[in-house]
């Protein structure tokens, strides 16, 4: 069965082993499609239709279960996941002035990533770091009492990083 993608294919034999540990366990999608995203860093296309196919589920249940958990990510993330919080504290200490410079700095909002796959945005409801609001959280680490110019120093930092990595 074919997604009709027009992206590389991804390698689904990476799949193998978490499909056959799963073959015939009834209420198994929910864990198999974490483990291909934590396989794959998100579910492609392609990888969704092949665990209908080798589920027997149609690939319309197993869609409806993709998009439903926000758990799960249909698109690549970049390399700094930004979590930037939007609950009350943070929101009353001025977390859209934080979202305004990440735009301003970046170019991206809420759900989007930088097209060097680099950075990608995700409001999230709370990250119960209260007493540090506005706070962030990139790749498990928290960043609070954000300011705007504080924020960009931040991401300057990562990117900077990056690139002496690469």
């Amino acid at each position: 069965m074919s997604c009709g993608c027009n992206h590389e294919a991804s390698d689904l034999s990476l799949l193998a082993d978490v499909l056959d540990h799963y073959r015939g366990i009834d209420g198994s999608l929910i864990a198999i499609l974490q483990q291909a995203q934590d396989i794959y860093g998100y579910l492609p296309t392609d990888v969704i239709y092949h665990i209908a196919e080798e589920t027997g589920v149609a690939p319309a249940k197993v869609m409806g279960v993709a998009t439903f958990y926000t758990q799960f990510r249909l698109k690549p993330v970049g390399k700094y996941l930004i979590m930037l919080c939007q609950g009350t504290a943070c929101h009353v200490n001025g977390s859209e002035l934080i979202a305004a410079s990440i735009k301003d700095e970046l170019g991206i909002v809420d759900g989007e990533t930088t097209d060097d796959g680099l950075f990608s945005l995700k409001h999230v409801a709370c990250l119960g770091c209260c007493s540090l609001s506005p706070v962030m959280m990139i790749n498990g680490e928290t960043y609070g009492s954000l300011t705007p110019d504080k924020t960009k120093t931040i991401l300057r930092e990562l990117a900077a990083k990056a690139g002496d990595n690469a």
